[in-house]
């Protein structure tokens, strides 16, 4: 088989899955940028699409991206496309011959698929569609169980399924190269995981918080909130001997990438002083289970002398405001990441008041992306990456009281009340409507 750098005017298809449409665009992005390859993408882009047509990338990469990616289910050199299979037809047969023939050689066996987005396709239909290509100058043997090359007819029906044409918006061909990693989220399904916590995250949202901060090989990552500890199995209080983090990891085959958990409040620094991390991914705690506090107090407490300590000593907590707990997440970022080190973390919003402006931001740490998961008709969260492009200076710790933009930030001390209060109302509705149909 030739090698895909000596082959001219590539460009390759990906075929993404319809969901998570805010979080696609910075994934792949992301993988790119390990490979440090820009996001070109060909003419007529449509973020919403099932289907991106990109520029400037050899097989190597899109691999790369594949290997890596939950939001792209599969990848293909693209040989032709266009609004009706006669434009196809003319598109496929404009193609470079000698892109094509390292695949399709008499002593090579070959398959096509025929896979349609928002429509699905009798048997008949789609042997159909297969016939009608027999101007594709293929001399190798048919193998429907091994071939060596897989080639995919894909028609886009457009997204609404109210609303169906009767012939797709478009169509392309082109040789696939590889599947995304879609089974991932199957396979490290919470519901299959030996531990779980009261606040697990999502096996796909994990991987793809893992993707936007740019994770690669022995990259040291850190996750200030990592959980309570607690078991959440039903009619389980406490965790068993063997319930956690590192079981976990063992239990899929990474527990050589385990180094260590410890006990601490988030509030106070008990790191020296250096950019220790690579990436810095978590969902800090939004205080809806159980309000946030970190310890301290507002009183005068007298301390004990140094070296004495207090047997059975509780320490005192106070309130820790969502504000707050993003300023400290912040600027620990900006002071123990790595310069472009990224940071991933959630910020839940109340979706009525919410503007892009109540985004913390940190003058070390540039905003990336920020990409919306809808968790009820009032409130969200939002998966906001940053990357650190310099070391913080003395000042830069406060930067952010000064920015007008700090104001509607410090809403989020509120977002616990605001949460339950659109859900009461929703549930008054819905009891209203009850009583209206007489139930």
């Amino acid at each position: 088989m030739a090698a895909s750098n000596s082959r001219s005017c590539l460009q390759y298809l990906l075929h993404l899955a319809h969901d998570n449409l805010d979080f696609r665009l910075p994934e792949i992005k992301a993988l790119l940028a390990l490979r440090t390859k820009p996001f070109r993408p060909c003419e007529n882009f449509k973020e919403k699409s099932p289907f991106w047509c990109l520029d400037g990338l050899c097989e190597d990469d899109v691999r790369s991206i594949m290997a890596r990616s939950v939001c792209a289910k599969s990848a293909f050199e693209l040989w032709g496309h266009g609004q009706t299979h006669s434009e196809l037809k003319t598109s496929i047969l404009n193609y470079p011959l000698e892109n094509m023939s390292p695949f399709m050689h008499k002593n090579s066996t070959y398959r096509i698929n025929v896979y349609t987005f928002n429509k699905t396709l009798q048997f008949a239909d789609r042997i159909k569609r297969i016939d009608a290509m027999e101007y594709l100058p293929f001399e190798g043997t048919v193998s429907l169980k091994e071939p060596e090359n897989i080639f995919c007819l894909l028609e886009d029906y457009g997204t609404d399924p109210n609303n169906i044409p009767e012939h797709p918006n478009y169509i392309y061909f082109g040789r696939w190269i590889a599947d995304g990693q879609r089974e991932l989220i199957r396979s490290h399904s919470v519901k299959n995981r030996h531990f779980i916590g009261n606040t697990s995250m999502d096996a796909g949202l994990s991987f793809l918080m893992a993707n936007h901060a740019k994770v690669k090989e022995n990259d040291l990552i850190f996750d200030p909130f990592v959980g309570t500890g607690r078991s959440s199995r039903k009619n389980q209080k406490w965790r068993g001997p063997d319930e956690n983090i590192r079981a976990n990891l063992r239990q899929y085959g990474t527990e050589r990438m385990y180094l260590d958990v410890m006990v601490s409040d988030a509030a106070k620094p008990v790191w020296r002083k250096a950019a220790l991390f690579d990436a810095i991914i978590t969902d800090p705690p939004y205080g809806i289970r159980e309000s946030t506090r970190k310890t301290g107090s507002h009183k005068d407490i007298t301390k004990p002398p140094d070296g004495i300590y207090v047997e059975s000593h509780v320490p005192v907590s106070q309130a820790y405001h969502l504000s707050d707990i993003f300023t400290d997440l912040l600027n620990f970022s900006a002071h123990h990441l790595v310069i472009g080190g990224r940071v991933v973390y959630w910020l839940p919003v109340y979706r009525p008041e919410y503007c892009e402006e109540m985004v913390p931001l940190h003058p070390c740490l540039l905003l990336i992306s920020n990409c919306e998961q809808t968790l009820s008709s009032h409130t969200s969260r939002r998966l906001i990456t940053m990357e650190k492009i310099k070391e913080p200076e003395e000042l830069d710790s406060q930067a952010h009281l000064s920015d007008p933009r700090f104001s509607p930030y410090q809403g989020h001390n509120a977002f616990r009340e605001k949460y339950f209060s659109g859900l009461n109302k929703r549930c008054g509705k819905e009891d209203n409507k009850s009583e209206v149909n007489g139930e």
